[in-house]
């Protein structure tokens, strides 16, 4: 075989491996390359719990000034998060838990630092990096000595790794279509029911998706990441009807609603 032919070969292979899903909104990265330890200790997330249950309602609305009066406390949980990385003993439940609650405690993080402000969409327009044009695709923290984003977090790991759809019912991006942010720390031991749990909330909230038998319109998210409903067998109808009360099938007419990013405040 020619040299150039083994050259261009090369370069199709690595250029497919850097493919990555098209989110609006979101920007494709690769898989974060920090060094995952072999051993490490698990993470406590009950100060986090603490600081969420004191400033996030019922509704899943923030306070964010009062995570700015407790921004020691906060800063001392995300400290916490840096230096401990999901290691290769902690099992599956736990590592899901950890990412889950760092995307969101970051996300927390990324708004206090540009706060007040309309929309997490308006950071874009401050952020002043080469290439970065998103929030979620600016490297504002470190975990594990890796320069990190939201977009690594989802994209590269959350997604990429466990490959179960009902983390988009978890990752709150401060929007007001987002799902409901949690009160509450996500944690190993009640992982499986709080997945479940959001689903159901999510799926009967009329302000994130309207669902009759004739008609269904859904959020946004089960048009951009299609792909994910339609693993393993599965199908956007068939996510719809495991958690929502009202049920739907082939006739129904699905459409999507416009996504509202307004700021998820109290």
């Amino acid at each position: 075989m020619k040299t150039s032919t083994i050259a261009a070969l090369a370069l199709a292979a690595s250029t497919l491996t850097a493919v990555a899903v098209v989110v609006p909104g979101f920007n494709p990265v690769p898989t974060p390359t920090y060094a995952t330890p072999a051993a490490g200790p698990l993470v406590d997330h009950s100060a986090y719990d603490r600081l969420l249950k004191k400033h996030v309602n019922a509704q899943g609305l923030v306070n964010y000034l009062g995570f700015k009066a407790d921004e020691a406390a906060f800063n001392q949980y995300l400290a916490l998060l840096s230096k401990n990385p999901p290691a290769a003993n902690w099992s599956k439940n736990d590592q899901m838990a950890y990412w889950i609650n760092a995307y969101n405690a970051y996300t927390i993080r990324l708004i206090l630092d540009h706060y007040p402000l309309t929309s997490i969409k308006d950071i874009g327009s401050k952020i002043k990096i080469p290439f970065v044009t998103t929030p979620w695709a600016a490297k504002f923290f470190s975990i594990g000595g890796e320069k990190m984003s939201l977009d690594n977090i989802e994209h590269g790991i959350l997604r990429k790794k466990f490959d179960d759809p009902r983390i988009h019912f978890t990752l709150v991006c401060a929007s007001i279509s987002c799902p409901r942010l949690r009160n509450e720390a996500y944690t190993a031991a009640a992982l499986e029911k709080q997945l479940d749990d959001q689903g159901r909330d999510f799926l009967n909230n009329p302000a994130k998706n309207k669902i009759s038998k004739s008609d269904a319109q859904l959020s946004k998210y089960f048009d951009w990441y299609k792909g994910d409903w339609e693993k393993n067998g599965q199908s956007v109808v068939k996510w719809v009807n495991r958690y929502s009360s009202a049920k739907i099938d082939g006739s129904t007419k699905i459409s999507y609603l416009d996504y509202n990013w307004n700021l998820n405040k109290q």
